[in-house]
Formats: C-alpha cells, sequence, structure tokens
C-alpha cells in the first residue's frame, strides 16, 4: 500500500518525474563521468533559488508546491552552467528564480529560469560558461535522458517538443555531414548522441511555461529553434547556441499565445492553480 501511494504521489505532478531525472543526471556527471564538482556551488545554487522563491512565496503569499519549481531551476543550473565561483551560482540562481514573477506577460514568465540565469551569468561575468561536451556521448546517457525524459513529457504534454527539435536537428545534421560533405555515418551519430542535445532536448525546451499553448505554433517555433541553433553551430561555431536561441525566442511565447488562442497548460496542483490566477489576473 504504502509503495502504491508514492507512486501515486510521484506520478500526481509532472514536476516530480522531473526532480528525479535531474537528480540521477547529476549524480551520473558526478560519479561515472568524473566531473569536478564543486559541493559548495551546488548548495550557493540552491540557496539562491529555494530563498528567492521562499521570499516571493511570503510576499505573494503562493503555495509552498511552488517550491518544486524553484528547485528544478537549481537542478538545471548545477547541470548546465560553469563557474568557478559560488558567487556566480548563487547570483544566477537568484535572478532565474526572481525574474519569473518580475517579467510576466498574460500569465507567463517571458524566460526559462534555468536559461535566464545561465545567459545572464554569462553576458555579465567572464567566470560563466556552458561546457556542450561535458556529458560526452555515452549511448547510456541518451538512453536514461530520453527514457526520464519521455516520463516528463509525456506527464506535461509537451513530448511533441522535444521529439521535433530532435527530428529537425538530425535531419539537419544528416544532411550537411552525410548528404554534404560525404562524411561517414559515424561523425553524425556521435554528434546526435551527444547527452547535452538530449537533455536540452527534454528538459529545456519542453518548459511548458514558456512555450506556446497552442500545438501547432508550438511546432513552428520549436522547427525555428533548430534550424536557428544549427546554423549558429555549424557555420559560426556557437557550441552553446541553443541557448542563446532559447533566450530570444521565449519572450515570443505569450504573444503567440495571444494570436494562436489555445488552452492553457497549468500544473496539477488546483490550489497552485488557484493561488496563481488570483495573484495575477
Amino acid at each position: 500500500m504504502a509503495i502504491h501511494s508514492n507512486l501515486d504521489y510521484l506520478a500526481s505532478d509532472g514536476r516530480h518525474f522531473q526532480i528525479l531525472a535531474q537528480v540521477t543526471f547529476l549524480s551520473f556527471g558526478v560519479l561515472m563521468l568524473g566531473w569536478d564538482a564543486d559541493f559548495t556551488n551546488y548548495l550557493a545554487v540552491l540557496l539562491g533559488a529555494l530563498g528567492t522563491q521562499l521570499l516571493f512565496i511570503q510576499l505573494l503569499k503562493i503555495p509552498l508546491s511552488s517550491f518544486k519549481s524553484a528547485l528544478i531551476t537549481s537542478l538545471g543550473l548545477c547541470l548546465l552552467l560553469k563557474t568557478n565561483s559560488p558567487f556566480i551560482f548563487l547570483f544566477a540562481a537568484m535572478l532565474a528564480i526572481a525574474q519569473k514573477f518580475v517579467f510576466r506577460y498574460r500569465n507567463k514568465h517571458l524566460w526559462n529560469p534555468a536559461n535566464f540565469g545561465i545567459i545572464i551569468a554569462i553576458i555579465l561575468s567572464d567566470n560563466a560558461w556552458v561546457s556542450p561536451g561535458q556529458w560526452g556521448s555515452e549511448a547510456l546517457i541518451v538512453l536514461a535522458v530520453s527514457t526520464l525524459g519521455f516520463a516528463v513529457l509525456t506527464k506535461v504534454r509537451r513530448l511533441d517538443t522535444g521529439l521535433i527539435f530532435l527530428a529537425t536537428i538530425a535531419i539537419l545534421e544528416f544532411s550537411r555531414t552525410i548528404l554534404y560533405m560525404n562524411w561517414n555515418w559515424e561523425v553524425w551519430l556521435h554528434k546526435m548522441s551527444s547527452g547535452s542535445i538530449w537533455l536540452f532536448a527534454f528538459f529545456m525546451i519542453t518548459d511548458p511555461m514558456t512555450t506556446p499553448d497552442n500545438k501547432r505554433a508550438r511546432i513552428f517555433w520549436t522547427i525555428c529553434v533548430a534550424c536557428i541553433s544549427f546554423y549558429l553551430t555549424n557555420f559560426h561555431f556557437i557550441n552553446s547556441s541553443v541557448q542563446w536561441v532559447l533566450f530570444l525566442a521565449t519572450p515570443l511565447t505569450p504573444f503567440i499565445d495571444q494570436l494562436v488562442k489555445s488552452e492553457k497548460f497549468q500544473w496539477s496542483s488546483s490550489q497552485l492553480v488557484i493561488q496563481s490566477k488570483k495573484y495575477f489576473q
């Protein structure tokens, strides 16, 4: 009975799967891939994100369940942001959470929180960067990210976004690598087996709060993000291009939602929905 109850609770909110997946990936990176993990940095991220979320919980009287989203943001920063300074991690985490409440339009924040924290930290500091190669190309990473990613996205109804992004990148890379450059299949497979791109596809570009609500609009939006990212990566050698393109693309989402009407996404917690509507109306 206890196991069944725990499974029901896990399945009650898509954020539970995402937190579990991110903890798994972070543990794998530290224990199996040999990341040079500084736990002071991880502690700074958690304190910055959860502390800022607590401040807005008190100010705006929103439910404690919103801590889940802050935890997801902090884990995302631990997975993707690289810096030697815990203060930059703290700064990035605080900005990532605060912007959700400051920059809003029609009940949506304009940026994915982790993406915002990463890009602002890079812009304002010369000691922050994204390391796409830290995941390597091990098949186990791809399997783990895709399996847990499917669980998360199926729950939040954004499976199409991740798959379309990956499919677009795969087709573009195939066209350039195999058809145009006449390189062998191993080069294309190496590019497509990067754990970093799968992590981005399943856990960042698919954020339901910063992607268009309408399915057709979301598909078009996703293809545009993938195409621009591919161009910047292959022709301008910007390895973190997906982060920059997403940063510029997500503020368009509320305006797309205004042009193409559809049912708005809400997390499963009824209390969170009610409180959010009361605050943002």
